[in-house]
Formats: structure tokens, C-alpha cells, sequence
């Protein structure tokens, strides 16, 4: 076996298991975390919702998403490692049932709450467990991210499987599907032996890296960017077609092309990402997805949408690495900057799929649609901002 796969075959066969099954939940943590975009105008038009409380269920997936870096962190100090990540995952079992079962608003945001509140602790977990058993091997983390976008590109082929076989209420069979797989993951997690929670003396935190601009600049890139991220990932498919501008099967094929040229794009940034300056990969990247973006907006040609949106995938893949990978040193000499970083990143794929939601009821889809843009412009200005700073250091 190469050098590149040798950490699987130094595990015994204990840590070969937990490395599988990280790998299989991580491929369901894909397709049920990107299936939403997918589902959303079937549960639209089921519950007769409107575009304010579509965007609410995706916020509210998002805040889930973004409680869950605490509650997972926290949780197996008190109940131990396997009993927390069990009852973590079984929430997202319960929010795809009452996503089939009941209309209820109220009832439908707290399901969307607990889809993202399994996805964010399954994340924490296998990264966690992945970098533990293979001593931090790059390829063993590179494989996961990886596996975890081959689901998220198959979630809209699930949904558009399910309609052919039943009609309509195939997006039900869909979720009947995804409850089923996450019901398996529940299984091998009891079966799994893992490793003892090393806990250690708290070290004394400081926050100083709160008073540095660049920290700022770096903070508000990564909140533009996961507007932009999590708004296109949940309202593409429900954008297309409530324009009349493309078929729901053709809408779906563009989800799944997205996380394809997304796919493709990691794993470019992977082997360029050393070779560059970190702020002109940034410049390329943000000016490319926002004018992708645009170009996606401005057309109604099938084959210029298609175009678009895989450069803007191509785009999108090596802005959020980029940016944590930038942030390094603040991460390194501050433990708690990681923390900070990603709750104000994470805010705005809370704010922006909410603020569509609102903009599409009052204005139009479209109009929605286009206040993205905005943000992505933001992320253009974020950089910039930050190579002024890192040439005046």
C-alpha cells in the first residue's frame, strides 16, 4: 500500500471499524445535510408554506448546525463519547419523521432544527475520531471531506429517484430513506469501541485576538461567504423553478452539478494551496463565484446556467478552507479563536436563507435571489481589506 493510504493499514482492526464507519456517516451526513435545498419546494407546496418560513427552516438547520460546536464539545464530558454521539444523531431521525408527518410550522422549523443540530455533532465527531485513530493523517481527513461531498452531490438524485417511482410524494419516500440510513448509523455507533476521552486542565483563555482588524476582516469573509453558501445550497433548486425558469428534475441535476464542481475544486485547492499566496487564491476565487453568480442570475438559457453554476462551484470549493487556513495564526496562538471564528461565520447562513425568504415574499424570487450577490461582493471587499493588511505587516 502507498505511503498516501498507509494509515489505514496501520490501524488494528478496532480503529479500521471506527475509521469505516466515520466514513459511511459521513456520506449520510452529506446527503441528508445537503438534501434540503432539495425537499424545500416539495414541503413548500405540500404545506402550502410560505417563502418567509421556507427560509426560516433553513435557518433554523443552521442554527442547529452552529449550537451543535458547543453541545458536542460538552456533552460526552458528562455522558461519555458514545452515549453522546448517539443521542446527538438521533435527532435528525426524529426531524425527517415530523418533516413527513406533520405541516405545522412550528413543528417543521424544530425538525429542520434537528437535522442541523445531528449534522453539525456527526462533523465533530468524525473529525475528531478520523484525526485521533489515523494520528493526523492528512489523507484519512482528505478522504472524509470528500466522501461527506459524494453524498451531498447524490442528495438530489435521491429526491428525484423517489418522485419518478411514486409521483409527488415521492419526496416522503425520500425522507423515509434518509431515516432509514440514519437508524444504521445509530446501530454501528453502539458497536463501536472508542478511545477514552482525554480531558485536560483548562488552559487560561484569552481573547485578545478580539482587539487585531485582521481577526475582523477574516471573521466578516467567512460570514459573507456562508450566506452565500448556505442560501445558494438551500434555495437554488426552489429558485429555478419558481421562476418557470428550468424543469424540477433539470433544478436538481444542477444541485448535485454543484457539489460535483465543488468536489473538483477541494481537491484542486488541496494540491495549489501551498503553491500561492493565500490572498490571490482568495481574489480569484470570490471574483469568480460573484461573477458566476451573476452570470446564474442574468440568464434563462439552460446551457449558460449549467456553466455557471459549475465555475461558480469551482469558485466556491477553496474560499472557506482558504480563509481557516489564513486565520492559522490566530488559531494556533489563541485556543479560543477557532471557537469565535466559526460562530460569526456561522451567523450568516442563520441571517442570510431568513432575509431571501423575506425579500421573495415581498419583491419576488428573484429579488431574493439577488441579495446574494451583495454578499458575495462583500467577500470580494473582505479580501481586499485583508492582502491591505498582510502587505502593511
Amino acid at each position: 500500500m502507498s505511503k498516501k493510504t498507509s494509515f489505514y493499514a496501520n490501524l488494528d482492526e478496532k480503529n479500521q471499524y471506527i475509521l469505516k464507519v466515520c466514513y459511511y456517516v459521513f456520506a449520510v451526513n452529506g446527503l441528508y445535510g445537503m438534501v434540503m435545498g432539495s425537499l424545500l419546494p416539495y414541503l413548500s407546496e405540500a404545506y402550502h408554506l410560505s417563502n418567509t418560513v421556507s427560509g426560516s427552516l433553513l435557518s433554523a438547520h443552521y442554527v442547529g448546525n452552529l449550537l451543535a460546536s458547543f453541545i458536542a464539545g460538552i456533552l460526552p464530558l458528562y455522558l461519555g463519547r458514545k452515549n453522546a454521539i448517539i443521542l446527538l444523531s438521533s435527532f435528525v431521525t426524529a426531524g425527517f419523521l415530523l418533516m413527513i408527518i406533520t405541516g405545522n410550522p412550528f413543528l417543521l422549523i424544530l425538525a429542520f432544527f434537528f437535522t442541523g443540530l445531528s449534522r453539525g455533532s456527526i462533523s465533530n465527531f468524525n473529525n475528531t475520531m478520523v484525526n485521533e485513530v489515523s494520528n493526523s493523517s492528512a489523507s484519512a481527513l482528505a478522504i472524509l471531506h470528500s466522501i461527506f461531498a459524494i453524498g451531498a452531490l447524490l442528495a438530489p438524485y435521491l429526491v428525484i429517484g423517489a418522485v419518478n417511482v411514486i409521483g409527488f410524494n415521492g419526496w416522503k419516500l425520500a425522507c423515509g430513506v434518509i431515516i432509514a440510513l440514519t437508524v444504521t448509523t445509530l446501530i454501528l455507533f453502539t458497536r463501536m469501541e472508542m478511545p477514552k476521552l482525554n480531558v485536560q486542565k483548562k488552559e487560561k483563555l484569552s481573547y485578545e485576538f478580539m482587539k487585531e482588524k485582521t481577526f475582523w476582516i477574516l471573521a466578516g469573509l467567512l460570514f459573507f461567504y456562508l450566506c452565500g453558501e448556505s442560501t445558494i445550497n438551500g434555495w437554488l433548486v426552489k429558485y429555478f423553478v419558481d421562476s418557470d425558469i428550468l424543469t424540477i428534475g433539470y433544478s436538481q441535476f444542477l444541485a448535485s452539478l454543484l457539489w460535483v464542481a465543488i468536489l473538483i475544486g477541494r481537491l484542486a485547492v488541496s494540491r495549489i494551496g501551498d503553491k500561492y499566496p493565500k490572498r490571490s487564491i482568495l481574489v480569484v476565487l470570490t471574483i469568480g463565484m460573484t461573477v458566476f453568480f451573476g452570470i446564474l442570475l442574468a440568464s434563462h438559457s439552460r446551457g449558460i446556467i449549467t456553466v455557471a453554476i459549475f465555475g461558480l462551484g469551482l469558485s466556491m470549493a477553496g474560499v472557506y478552507p482558504t480563509t481557516i487556513a489564513a486565520s492559522g495564526g490566530f488559531i494556533k496562538k489563541f485556543p479560543m479563536a477557532m471557537g469565535v471564528l466559526l460562530v460569526l461565520g456561522g451567523l450568516g447562513s442563520i441571517f442570510m436563507p431568513l432575509l431571501t425568504g423575506f425579500l421573495a415574499d415581498r419583491f419576488g424570487i428573484f429579488f431574493g435571489m439577488a441579495a446574494i450577490i451583495v454578499a458575495l461582493a462583500l467577500t470580494i471587499l473582505c479580501v481586499i481589506l485583508y492582502g491591505r493588511k498582510e502587505e502593511a505587516a
